[in-house]
């Protein structure tokens, strides 16, 4: 374990989504501006949806924390369910012993305790993480318990969070009324290489570091393209970055560490090499991969430049002689594909002569 060997406190890059280490980037902030004003304003039905590892769950984490004194909160992540069952945990969730599988009676049960919220004076908070999951007979259920209200206010303010494939199923059709009531969408971007070596301090910090940075400028710049700016991957390499140099005895983590931690982790090394012939570390071997420094006057003179679209002309032949690593590996999924169908029709050519 390398705490001590760094003078931390604790794990600054922890798998557990721990409020105190959420660092409030620009997107993450809006999200959770427009999360809590929704619920002070009492428009019932909000929605955050982010790709997988943004950092949803401890966002909202830190959320109902602001809440946790005004407001009756549930969190609900078993979303793999149909309609009683969801109504069973909810119960459960909000410590309600329920002894029957009739429909009608939870929700005369959970109607009960909304209304006892209400007369004293309190909030009641729904949270569905993963919502992509949920059927949509069981989203209809989700949408009739916003029908508990007064002529004056909702009883009930409810947060429908999860992966993008969760806007696909709200725009179907069949789910028009529900999406109709969603008053507020917010979602979450990937950190820019500036915003990653913040997140990365901010995370040190809480942790109690408190001397020099622990990452080489190049090492930064490497880990932001391999990680793709997603928060969980940030948190991966750092953890085995931190690991490996402790191992090595170096108190900075170096581009070569971080090199050799990106391909370690490379899940693409085990696949077949029809389907991926490039492995993480052949690409940056190849300078596919970015490794110069990112500082903020550079970032400040790209979001200045008056070409209209926030980039350099130096950016722009930047991001043009770069990949980051999905399209990378995507360019190379086409390449094999071509080949395969090039193989086929070659075979088949073959045949025929034969």
């Amino acid at each position: 374990m390398f705490l001590e060997f760094f003078g931390l406190r604790e794990q600054p890059f922890g798998v557990s989504p721990d409020p105190r280490f959420l660092y409030l980037g620009p997107a993450h902030r809006e999200a959770l501006a427009s999360l809590y004003y929704g619920i002070e304003a009492d428009r019932g039905f909000l929605s955050l949806v982010a790709r997988p590892g943004m950092g949803k769950t401890t966002l909202l984490f830190h959320l109902l924390a602001k809440f946790a004194h005004t407001a009756r909160t549930a969190f609900i992540f078993q979303t793999q369910c149909n309609s009683r069952e969801f109504m069973r945990f909810l119960l459960a969730e909000i410590g309600i012993e329920n002894e029957t599988n009739d429909f009608v009676r939870m929700h005369e049960q959970f109607n009960r305790c909304l209304v006892q919220e209400a007369r004293a004076g309190r909030r009641f908070i729904v949270v569905i993480d993963e919502a992509q999951n949920l059927d949509a007979s069981v989203l209809e259920t989700v949408r009739l318990l916003s029908d508990f209200e007064t002529p004056q206010a909702k009883l009930l303010q409810i947060i429908l969070v999860g992966q993008p494939s969760l806007a696909d199923k709200l725009a179907s059709p069949s789910l028009t009324q529900l999406r109709q009531r969603i008053t507020s969408l917010s979602g979450l971007t990937p950190l820019s290489p500036l915003e990653i070596q913040r997140f990365i301090d901010h995370r040190l910090k809480v942790a109690g570091h408190n001397g020099r940075t622990l990452f080489t400028p190049e090492a930064l710049a490497l880990l932001a393209d391999a990680s793709e700016g997603i928060p969980r991957q940030i948190n991966n390499y750092c953890f085995h970055s931190l690991s490996l140099a402790c191992a090595e005895r170096k108190k900075t983590v170096d581009l070569e560490i971080v090199r050799e931690v990106a391909n370690d982790l490379d899940i693409h090394r085990f696949m077949s090499e029809v389907e991926v012939p490039l492995t993480m570390s052949r690409l940056m071997s190849t300078g596919a991969l970015s490794t110069e420094p990112i500082t903020e006057n550079e970032e400040q003179r790209e979001g200045m430049n008056g070409n209209g679209n926030g980039h350099s002309e130096a950016a722009q032949k930047k991001a043009k002689d770069s990949l980051s690593p999905a399209e990378a590996m995507q360019h190379m999924r086409d390449v094999a594909r071509l080949l395969n169908n090039w193989r086929s029709g070659t075979a088949r050519s073959e045949t025929k002569v034969s």
